[in-house]
């Protein structure tokens, strides 16, 4: 068994990660962490909880983690880093939801997440947790830094496309949308309900956080350099991401092509779902590990490819179990799909 800490238990995400680590078969969890929720019970926290587990929440220290093989650490941005250190000191492995491992330029982490870096060290140490695209250094990595839920929907829809060449090298527009547990259990203003109901608005415009991570990741598995626009929009709904790209091809390319293009790098990929003709929906993937890819080529040569997860599943907690699985030699579907590996993409 995999004895499991978490760090942030009481969070969207560490709550994702504890229901879904209960119904896997390899993992144990030992350990739950929190600051202001420590002292408490994590089932007394969050009643969903109730009759699933009964575990304290503890405050972290260094010594808590004498047992642990695996620390999950969900914590808001510029948080994490010194208690990632201690980890990696204790030889435990960690898989860090939160994006201070997620950027290599440490300039960049400093503009975009307004955090001064001080575990750079690790920074070469960590490896990009696109399950997908990354699977062999995955497997033998001690940090994983989980992708952020934005770039999971951007990256899996376009990086096949990008590596067969199929896109002109103009402007990409990316357009996202997401429901309000993206910005965790903060408190502000802006996300109350009142304020987001019957509403949809961008926001973070030319500034968002995720904004380098897409373009260190599109041009390290796309194999070329990138220029894009990405404006992401909240929904007036809980969780889940949504997004729609537009692209131009060369004249030559044709549905068949571009299908092609995603069954030769998804076919084995067990969390990929192909449903063109068909639009993905962000209903269909919602409390699933899922990433459903659909795509429009219009007859000027514009291509609109679509994408959706669920951002605390695939877009955190899921993915991030799909990553521990990789990490200790388990089948990728291990406590995220109660069906074999499946042979081929799934398509509609």
């Amino acid at each position: 068994m995999i004895k499991i800490g978490i760090v942030g238990a009481a969070g969207y995400s560490g709550v994702e990660l504890i229901k879904l680590l209960l119904n896997h078969p390899e993992a144990e969890i030992v350990k739950l962490f929190g600051n202001s929720s420590a002292g408490n019970r994590i089932e007394e926290i969050h009643s969903s909880l109730r009759g699933m587990i009964s575990q304290e929440v503890e405050q972290f220290n260094p010594e808590a983690l004498e047992g642990i093989d695996l620390l999950f650490v969900a914590l808001p941005s510029g948080q994490s880093m010194s208690i990632i250190k201690e980890a990696i000191e204790a030889n435990i492995k960690v898989i860090d939801i939160g994006g201070d491992f997620r950027l290599k330029n440490v300039e960049e982490y400093n503009q975009y997440y307004k955090y001064e870096h001080t575990a750079t060290s690790l920074l070469n140490e960590s490896v990009y947790g696109l399950s997908e695209w990354n699977e062999e250094a995955i497997a033998s990595a001690k940090l994983i830094a989980n992708p952020g839920c934005y770039p999971t929907s951007i990256l899996l829809a376009l990086i096949p496309l990008l590596k067969n060449g199929l896109l002109r090298d103009a402007l990409i527009s990316i357009v996202s949308y997401s429901g309000t547990s993206g910005a965790g259990k903060s408190a502000a203003t802006n996300m109350i309900f009142s304020e987001v109901n019957e509403s949809v608005r961008a926001y973070k415009v030319g500034s968002h956080q995720h904004i380098p991570e897409i373009k260190q990741y599109l041009e390290l598995f796309g194999g070329t350099l990138v220029n894009f626009s990405f404006v992401p929009h909240l929904l007036p709904t809980t969780r889940g991401i949504y997004t729609t790209i537009h692209a131009n091809v060369n004249e030559s390319i044709t549905e068949e092509v571009v299908t092609e293009a995603y069954e030769s790098y998804y076919s084995d990929s067990p969390f990929i779902r192909l449903i063109h003709p068909s639009i993905p929906e962000m209903k269909d993937v919602l409390h699933t590990n899922f990433c459903d890819i659909g795509f429009k080529l219009n007859d000027n040569n514009s291509l609109v490819i679509f994408s959706t997860i669920d951002n605390l599943i695939k877009g955190a907690a899921g993915q991030a179990i799909q990553n521990m699985n990789i990490m200790f030699g388990l089948n990728q579907t291990e406590g995220l799909l109660n069906c074999s590996k499946k042979k081929k993409l799934q398509t509609v």
